[in-house]
């Protein structure tokens, strides 16, 4: 079966097409219209559509075809025992179902750099326990410059990795910020596998890449993550109906 992921972030639009669970091709869109337009040369048999700015009603309006809309209802494939539910948000379900697809049987950590740095813990009994929520990389920039006087707004350096000892307030800031995110993923990591020993670690987003650093010792770098976890909770309500 053919189908249409799609994930609309706050500045993006990610888009994929599986067949069944192979990944087939991937897209980016600025404009919800592209997506339309982009479906028409995909002769797909389910779509499943999870989105941080337009509600499924807005979609309705906008698109010509069905799709599944990813809501706190949407049947997952996992146990919850998130003590609050209702609050987690449907990006980090599919984070961590993205790593049960790569990680069947596992203890899985999904960690996703994005606008925040979200860890999310899934149980070898498929038991989703819960996990923690950062500042991501971009909100810690802004965060300086808007909250002292003359700090000024910077980014990320053209190379990535800025040097660990910064020789000017900006370089000092990309230090600050690059290896504050470095060390406390590591710390992170190391504190869940003091409980964990075997757990997997998968880091996706669209900051993951800043951070292909960390990849060494069951530690795995997968931007796309989420489309992943995206088509499988698609395939589990496709076949719950």
């Amino acid at each position: 079966m053919k189908r249409l992921i799609v994930d609309i972030g706050n500045t993006r639009i990610k888009t994929a097409v599986f067949e069944d669970e192979a990944f087939v091709e991937e897209k980016l869109f600025i404009d919800i219209h592209d997506i339309a337009e982009f479906s028409e040369s995909v002769d797909f048999e389910a779509c499943i559509i999870s989105s941080v700015t337009l509600s499924e009603a807005d979609l309705k309006e906008k698109l010509p075809f069905n799709f599944l809309f990813l809501s706190r209802e949407t049947k997952i494939p996992f146990k919850n025992l998130y003590a609050t539910p209702h609050t987690l948000g449907v990006d980090r379900k599919a984070a961590v179902m993205g790593a049960r697809c790569k990680f069947p049987k596992d203890d899985v950590l999904a960690i996703d750099l994005g606008s925040c740095i979200t860890y999310d813990l899934l149980d070898r009994q498929d038991q989703y326990l819960g996990g923690g929520i950062s500042p991501g990389l971009q909100m810690r920039f802004r965060a300086m410059h808007q909250q002292t006087a003359r700090l000024p707004l910077v980014g990320m350096p053209e190379k990535q990795q800025p040097e660990l000892i910064g020789d000017s307030t900006e370089s000092c800031m990309q230090s600050g910020v690059y290896f504050g995110i470095h060390y406390e993923i590591q710390g992170m990591i190391e504190a869940y596998r003091a409980k964990y020993p075997d757990l997997k670690v998968i880091i996706c987003g669209g900051d993951s890449k800043i951070f292909e650093s960390l990849t060494k010792d069951h530690i795995f770098v997968i931007p796309n993550l989420v489309l992943y976890g995206l088509n499988r909770i698609l395939s589990y309500n496709v076949h719950y109906q």
